[in-house]
């Protein structure tokens, strides 16, 4: 009996293997109590391949940020979109991810003929599309889009701080760390915060 990975393999194969341009998209961002979740599509260029790409947690902050780089400069197109907290606060964070899904493929130059998606929920796309669990370890096309997506939400997070320098947002990033939440209590929410996440939610009852 066939393993599930060696399904998978198939299929990611399959996936690859038919004519057209494949756009890969990934997020970052869920988990945070502030800040937008970011979103990336890429759609890479077989005649310039790129070494290295992998998950974006797996990589160091510097090699995401040389990959970047790499990235935006050899793919055949790019795209990165967000949603933002007031947007996570009116749609929950699964619909606003998917809405920033959405928008990075649309934000594409090109029209991929299939989008390979991290995860297992689509957005609603115009063209065929497929979720692939840990898709951003499988296939280098979401690798790519993990990495652009990371590293421009952790730009956007030393935006944050440098307009809001209380809460460390570029160290935390808007995780629930002890510093942060430590930060909440002492100066209350500010317009970055998600207020539908319970610690933030609490706060803003209390």
């Amino acid at each position: 009996m066939r393993s599930r990975r060696s399904w998978l393999a198939d299929q990611i194969a399959l996936s690859l293997d038919a004519p057209g341009l494949v756009a890969g998209v990934d997020e970052a961002g869920r988990g945070p109590l502030a800040g937008p979740v970011v979103a990336a599509a890429v759609i890479l260029d077989e005649l310039h391949p790129i070494k290295g790409l992998a998950d974006s947690k797996q990589l160091t902050a510097r090699r995401r940020e040389r990959l970047f780089d790499e990235i935006r400069a050899k793919a055949l197109c790019c795209s990165i979109a967000q949603a933002s907290a007031q947007e996570i606060d009116s749609h929950n964070i699964l619909g606003a991810t998917l809405l920033a899904m959405q928008r990075a493929v649309q934000g594409l130059r090109l029209r991929p003929h299939k989008v390979l998606v991290d995860g297992n929920r689509l957005p609603a796309l115009a063209m065929p599309a497929a979720a692939i669990v840990k898709g951003d370890a499988l296939v280098a096309a979401i690798s790519a889009a993990s990495i652009l997506a990371k590293v421009h939400r952790d730009r956007l997070c030393a935006q944050m701080h440098e307009e809001h320098p209380q809460y460390g947002f570029d160290a935390h990033k808007g995780y629930p760390t002890a510093a942060h939440l430590a930060a909440l209590r002492a100066h209350g929410v500010c317009p970055q915060h998600r207020r539908s996440f319970a610690p933030v939610r609490k706060l803003c009852d209390g």
